[in-house]
């Protein structure tokens, strides 16, 4: 592990003036600064794709390549600041047998790693409830086990506030059944970010996703017999 690679508290002062000052023009005279973190960020990312592609397949060619443009899409939004103010990218896993993706954001104050399932369609949000109805034992034990509860806590994500249709709002995993995203994060301190430590506990944190990855794919990829569907 190459814990010699770490984020300096100058990629996340950046982003604090870039908040005060989210215009074009700052943006322009400050650019050389950018593009100097940026290279801090795709490099930090690039070490963790590299660690974690040892235990996981994933698409995403680069540390380049995952890191989100910095310039925000105001054609429908009615905050008009050109620039986001956090440091963002993702990792996707490879092929449709592997569902769930990585994400990372790193802000001043606001920084979290998170996986999951943020939109899923109606077809497979329908295959979730199914399973979960049929037997939730399995996930149950993934959300219960010590190195899910110490990393991530609670699964987390939009619920309804009732049962969904067809379901019983008695039925015994009626908490499971009224999910509509099913997520996982675990928030750092400034201080972990910037710690030498931090490429080893973002490297952990992807790794302890993986059981709840694998059983939601295993349920993405089958029918409710379990025989395979692609």
């Amino acid at each position: 592990m190459k814990n010699q690679i770490i984020i300096p508290k100058s990629s996340l002062d950046f982003l604090q003036q870039l908040k005060q000052n989210n215009n074009k023009p700052w943006f322009e005279e400050n650019k050389p600064q950018y593009l100097t973190e940026l290279n801090y960020i795709e490099t930090f990312a690039g070490a963790l794709l590299q660690e974690l592609s040892k235990t996981d397949v994933l698409e995403t060619a680069s540390g380049k390549k995952s890191v989100y443009r910095i310039y925000r899409d105001i054609r429908f939004a009615k905050d008009k600041t050109p620039f986001k103010t956090f440091w963002g990218g993702s990792f996707t896993r490879a092929t449709s047998t592997r569902r769930g993706g990585y994400y990372f954001h790193l802000e001043k104050g606001n920084s979290f790693f998170a996986g999951g399932f943020w939109g899923p369609n109606a077809a497979d949000l329908k295959r979730i409830r199914s399973e979960f109805a049929h037997d939730s034992g399995t996930m149950q034990k993934i959300l219960k086990s010590k190195s899910f509860v110490s990393t991530f806590g609670t699964l987390q994500g939009e619920q309804l506030k009732t049962a969904p249709k067809g379901f019983d709002i008695t039925h015994e995993a009626i908490d499971l059944l009224r999910y509509k995203q099913f997520l996982i994060i675990k928030r750092f301190t400034d201080d972990e970010v910037l710690s030498s430590q931090f490429l080893e506990q973002a490297l952990e944190t992807c790794k302890n996703m993986r059981p709840f990855f694998d059983y939601m794919s295993e349920i993405l990829t089958t029918d409710i017999n379990g025989a395979s569907i692609l």
